[in-house]
């Protein structure tokens, strides 16, 4: 019989996979063929992507497959959210497309909010406020003169997909992060983006995880030497973490990587004032559900540092000299602003110490200590909050992604929230992506089928409280 194979390129911010998955026994083997670096550029006073290198090391992982003989059926794409590309009448870009991480939005967050409150906006798209938000982003260039020229709006895999395709489709889960959906309806507010003054012909209706893009365009076919269904997979890399966290109930996950997201999967929103003074937003998940969940910093924290060493130490010498240390207690409120973007994450991991009276870190160890205690300690926060707010009672956390091979964070979140840890699997976002490839072509019938056939297929360790 031959393999029916499936591609998915999740792409995060400092780096992309090409991976294929397919189904042999009843078990999902994956495969990583290509592997390349991102992250955003200076580019004067602007932190932007480099959308070309990107394209071009998308193209690069196609012909991989072509050379090893794998050909996919489908492709799919999925990255972070907030960031998009706007094009103009001709479909070409209109400038660089911005990274999250610039600065750009912290003078119009008020100018938004004289317009429309920071209570209506919640209320309407369920979304807390961050300052990386789309809605600011979008309203900078209103204001910049940028969107006068703007036809289409396509958030990042949508605009990677477009690249491959010719095909442009706006996918709802990466949508919903934007801050311009309606919570309830689950479809564009078109109220706010007229309050702003944002031209709402530029958003095409929102399409499903699941929906078919389109074939790779013919330029493409020549270039990798095959031919592929492009099929949408949630694009948003932490809604596909979802779908492969192995619990069809109503688990409480922590999607851990560059961000901690932590939450629930339910059918309902809650845009309520307690959810939002709490510091929870709505996003959109694989069957039209939300994902009700608070971010938190995660690992993005422990990555500066371990460039800030020049990457003398890895990531397992980090734990190895955090088990090291007696004695020290000391926590930061890893969601404090000073940590979103410091010239020198260890400077402010210990300002902050030094400013709320505890004791500084100073080896590496205390340091890294410091921040794994208190990525647990917010995780305990949030699961009180979670409860508290749901009703809900949860026994267990299940941990997906990268973050969750880190032991000594697992042993910390079990011990801090008093819950059993559920770690794995590693590769949740490509999973995620495979599965909603895998239910597209109709070979995995439903999405508890996929679940089934993850908690089959890889390691779940258990921790105790």
């Amino acid at each position: 019989m031959v393999k029916k194979y499936y591609l998915a390129i999740d792409i995060g911010a400092s780096s992309g996979r090409h991976i294929l998955g397919w189904l042999d026994n009843g078990k999902l083997n994956l495969e990583e063929i290509y592997r390349f670096k991102n992250g955003a550029t200076n580019l004067g006073d602007k932190l932007v992507w480099d959308v070309k290198s990107l394209f071009s090391s998308i193209v690069a992982g196609l012909k991989k497959c072509k050379e090893i003989g794998k050909i996919p059926s489908s492709i799919g794409i999925d990255t972070w959210g907030v960031d998009y590309a706007l094009l103009d009448e001709n479909d070409e870009l209109i400038s660089e497309v911005y990274s999250y991480r610039d600065d750009r939005t912290q003078k119009v967050i008020d100018e938004v909010h004289l317009v429309v409150s920071e209570d209506e906006t919640y209320k309407r798209t369920g979304i807390q406020k961050q300052v990386f938000n789309t809605i600011y982003q979008l309203y900078c260039d209103k204001k910049s003169g940028k969107l006068d020229k703007a036809k289409t709006f396509l958030m990042m895999p949508d605009y990677l997909h477009f690249l491959l395709t010719g095909v442009k489709k706006n996918e709802y889960t990466n949508a919903s992060t934007t801050g311009l959906l309606n919570a309830k309806t689950r479809e564009w507010d078109y109220e706010i983006l007229d309050k702003l003054g944002i031209n709402k012909g530029i958003f095409s209706p929102l399409s499903l995880p699941g929906s078919i893009v389109g074939e790779l365009k013919p330029e493409i076919v020549n270039e990798v030497g095959f031919t592929a269904t492009v099929c949408l997979p949630a694009t948003h890399d932490t809604a596909s973490a979802v779908m492969a966290v192995p619990n069809d109930k109503m688990p409480l996950y922590i999607s851990s990587g560059t961000w901690s997201l932590m939450g629930i999967e339910t059918p309902n929103e809650n845009t309520d004032n307690v959810a939002r003074t709490a510091g929870f937003t709505n996003e959109g998940g694989y069957g039209k559900s939300v994902r009700f969940l608070k971010n938190i910093m995660g690992l993005w924290m422990i990555q500066c540092i371990k460039k800030e060493y020049n990457d003398k130490y890895s990531f397992t010498d980090f734990v190895d000299e955090a088990k090291k240390v007696e004695n020290f207690n000391s926590t930061v409120d890893v969601n404090d602003l000073s940590f979103f973007a410091p010239e020198s994450m260890i400077s402010a991991v210990k300002a902050y110490c030094e400013k709320t009276n505890q004791k500084v870190p100073n080896t590496v160890g205390e340091i890294v200590l410091c921040v794994y205690s208190s990525l647990a300690k917010s995780y305990k926060e949030a699961v009180e909050q979670i409860e508290e707010i749901t009703g809900e009672k949860f026994n267990e956390i299940n941990i997906v992604g990268g973050g969750c091979q880190n032991v000594l964070l697992n042993e910390l979140t079990a011990k801090m929230t008093g819950r059993t840890v559920v770690a794995g699997p590693v590769e949740a976002t490509a999973t995620g992506n495979l599965l909603a490839q895998m239910l597209a072509s109709g070979e995995i019938d439903t999405l508890s089928q996929g679940k089934k056939i993850i908690t089959d297929s890889f390691e779940i360790k258990r921790i105790n409280s």
